[in-house]
């Protein structure tokens, strides 16, 4: 059961939507600063800035995307009643979400790169 990819599918949905739930708590903290003064703001924003917080803005691009595609996948499966090809499904969404996830991610990767040398 737990190697199935049903299974993977549900555990992976959960944990990207309470790590975007967590991100979007994060954001509010930081934007909500604002009205605290620029003080305020400006030494949260400088706290989530660093290199440690670039890899993870790569790993909340690449929870956003999967969420994304999943879900997307969830959609079809359900309103155009292909069960029959959820597995296939899955990996094309997984596969996509990768994908994309490289392809976002490399900029970023360089830009953290860049802002530390």
């Amino acid at each position: 059961m737990y190697k199935s990819t049903g299974f993977i599918s549900f555990f992976l949905r959960r944990f990207t939507g309470v790590a975007l739930v967590l991100y979007l708590f994060l954001h509010l903290w930081v934007i909500g600063s604002a009205t605290a003064g620029p003080d305020v703001f400006n030494a949260r924003l400088d706290a989530v800035q660093g290199p440690v917080f670039k890899l993870f803005e790569i790993l909340l691009l690449a929870a956003v995307i999967y969420h994304a595609f999943d879900g997307i996948r969830l959609l079809i499966v359900h309103y155009f009643d292909v069960t029959e090809y959820r597995k296939s499904l899955f990996y094309a969404a997984f596969v996509v979400a990768a994908i994309l996830t490289i392809a976002g991610g490399i900029p970023l990767f360089l830009f953290m790169l860049q802002e530390m040398g």
